[in-house]
């Protein structure tokens, strides 16, 4: 008995130190030296300050003030936020682009939820969307508009939402319209090892384009 037990604690040891101390140690150094700027977690600076990340998704919308200029609560006490018509706008989450709590909502797609959740995405889309494309229908939204990702933080939108945002922004922002399509060539992604999934337009890295180049 006490054979085992000495060699169940050697053996505890032995795997702590080399797969709990040396294998993260390894891992981690031969990715700081073969990517590091993957490895620290592919962040976006901006005149040395940290705006993000080009693999994390952000929220783009901003809060509903009532007449004190206060931002609105809902019934949980969270603020009310609108999409911000200056900004491309991410896909919806179900986490509030928490990067730290990364989550689908579980919900399958015939529950009532879903369906109240996708209905309640696709007006404020169109309400956002329509007055710069007359005549776009909810038979016309791209299903990432008004869906969550596996992730709820995925940095991606297709590029056809993308150029649906493209009238508003070109619009509200002061830039030509050819001149935003553009940035979302500039910023759009091609599929991984170019025969996985489908190209997506990086919103980050497309509203810092946009910031540098709008007049309002």
């Amino acid at each position: 008995m006490r054979k085992d037990i000495v060699t169940s604690l050697i053996a505890v040891v032995l795997l702590t130190v080399v797969l709990g101390v040396a294998y993260p140690l390894v891992v981690t150094g031969i990715s700081q030296v073969a990517f590091p700027h993957a490895a620290d977690g592919s962040r976006i600076e901006r005149d040395g300050k940290l705006v993000g990340s080009r693999i994390i998704g952000q929220d783009f919308r901003k809060p509903v003030l009532d007449r004190a200029g206060k931002a609105k609560l809902d019934a949980d006490g969270n603020p009310v936020l609108v999409a911000d018509s200056r900004w491309f706008q991410s896909r919806p989450s179900s986490t509030s682009y928490n990067a730290a709590g990364t989550a689908f909502s579980n919900a399958g797609p015939n529950q009532k939820d879903t369906r109240d959740a996708i209905a309640a995405n696709a007006v404020a889309y169109l309400a956002l969307e329509r007055p710069f494309n007359p005549g776009l229908i909810r038979g016309d939204i791209p299903a990432d508009a008004v869906q969550t990702s596996a992730s709820s933080v995925d940095p991606h939108i297709s590029i056809r939402n993308a150029r649906i945002q493209a009238p508003r922004v070109a619009r509200v922002r002061g830039i030509a319209l050819p001149r935003v399509r553009a940035l979302i060539e500039d910023n759009t992604d091609d599929r991984s090892l170019g025969i996985l999934g489908q190209p997506g337009v990086n919103v980050l890295e497309l509203n810092l384009a946009i910031a540098s180049e709008a007049t309002r």
